[in-house]
């Protein structure tokens, strides 16, 4: 039995990094199709309690252990979707190394274990190897501008590396490896305090705090509900074939600065617009927005949910979460 035909089965899948934000999201849409799902997570930044709903189905096991200490992942694995790595700024700002090791010897690991299985993988690479972008919208062809030694490195050349050992192992094995540059992402179970612009102006707007802005806020991102990147994922493993193993940008193709979502977060949260402005981070890209044409082709994937829905379905997950009541 090949990896394709594995990968649509009823085996075990494997989602590394399963307890964080993506991942937890990722396990509950396999879980609720009735997949067995093993979850491999050393909990550094991932959260159990994300995990609860589908482990409570008794499809999903979570084993806590350390993708880069060479687990010991199931034999009869349909597929691997390797997600586990430190994702926010100050999270892997603050474990640099283990975020390095994560992506190179985390994805050896991954990629040794998919041989032994015949499976399928899908590496979570990220828009951040493009780096502060020179070509605009970025298109999967650009090599990037990336900073080898900036403060963002240990994450943006991490996941270059495993990018490259990815199409190594593609080449030297022909494994089914493909790979999802995965674009800002939000939703419920974000970390209240991962450090990335949706949650802060989330949290500082239900406190009733003003929104913290790092430089002019003419900075542009393209925000990729949740619901929608994990749909993108699930069909780059399930679909017969990918050329060359991608990549394939995943994300919102609509553009907005960071103070037009500023406005939007302030409007839905029912609060005055207050801004607060602090100087720029460093290496932090000017503009981001993916162009999706492969995804579209390749996939037939394109994000469906609306800015201000998701923005809302976000609010009152994070309501919950810190303990304040939902606003109409």
């Amino acid at each position: 039995m090949n990896g394709g035909e594995r990968s649509r089965g009823r085996d075990p899948v494997v989602v590394t990094g399963g307890s964080g934000f993506v991942g937890s999201h990722l396990v509950d849409s396999l879980v609720s199709d009735g997949r067995r799902v093993t979850v491999i997570d050393n909990l550094l930044t991932g959260r159990s309690r994300n995990l609860d709903g589908a482990i409570a189905t008794g499809r999903c096991e979570l084993l806590r252990d350390d993708i880069g200490a060479a687990p010991r992942l199931p034999n009869d694995a349909a597929g691997i979707f390797h997600l586990a790595s430190p994702a926010s700024p100050p999270a892997y700002q603050k474990w640099p190394v283990e975020t390095l090791w994560a992506n190179a010897a985390g994805t050896r690991n991954v990629l040794e274990s998919a041989r032994r299985s015949d499976c399928r993988v899908v590496l979570a690479s990220t828009s951040e190897v493009y780096g502060d972008p020179e070509v605009h919208p970025q298109v999967e062809s650009y090599w990037g501008h990336v900073n080898p030694t900036g403060v963002r490195s240990c994450y943006d050349e991490g996941k270059r590396f495993a990018e490259a050992i990815s199409m190594a192992y593609r080449r030297a094995y022909g494994l089914d490896v493909r790979i999802a540059r995965i674009f800002n992402t939000y939703g419920p179970r974000m970390d209240p305090n991962d450090g990335r612009v949706v949650s802060n102006f989330v949290v500082q707007a239900i406190e009733g705090n003003p929104l913290t802005v790092y430089g002019s806020g003419s900075q542009t991102r393209s925000f990729c509900y949740v619901s929608d990147l994990v749909r993108g994922l699930r069909l780059l493993m399930d679909v017969e074939e990918v050329p060359n193993g991608g990549p394939v940008n995943l994300g919102n193709p609509t553009e907005n600065t960071v103070l037009e979502l500023a406005e939007v977060v302030a409007d839905l949260a029912h609060v005055p617009l207050r801004v607060e402005h602090r100087p720029e981070a460093e290496d932090d890209p000017r503009r981001r927005c993916p162009d999706i044409g492969r995804a579209q082709e390749w996939l037939g994937w394109r994000p469906e949910v609306p800015l201000r829905e998701g923005l809302a379905a976000t609010l009152a997950g994070f309501r919950l979460e810190i303990g304040r009541p939902v606003v109409a």
